[in-house]
């Protein structure tokens, strides 16, 4: 790749950074092997389903914003019209 893109390498960063603080946290790699497949299934599921549980939570306080913008943009348009 002879441009660097500055979203990979801020991805790459983060990748690193979290394997540096998993490391210091538990002591090991990506690379044990004293997990079974299900046992990486599972790990894999509890990720995915706390990821859900984000991205509900980022969609609710998006719908409460885009309500309230709504409700905003119809004030000024009320306004506008009054005049």
């Amino acid at each position: 790749m002879s441009q660097r893109d500055s979203v990979l390498e801020s991805v790459l960063q983060k990748y690193c950074a979290r394997a540096h603080t998993g490391y210091g946290k538990y002591r090991k790699t990506l690379d044990r092997k004293d997990l079974s497949f299900f046992e990486w299934c599972s790990h894999l599921q509890e990720e995915l389903m706390d990821a859900t549980l984000y991205l509900e939570k980022l969609q609710s306080e998006m719908k409460g914003n885009y309500a309230e913008d709504v409700r905003q943009d119809g004030r000024e348009n009320d306004k506008e019209g009054s005049s």
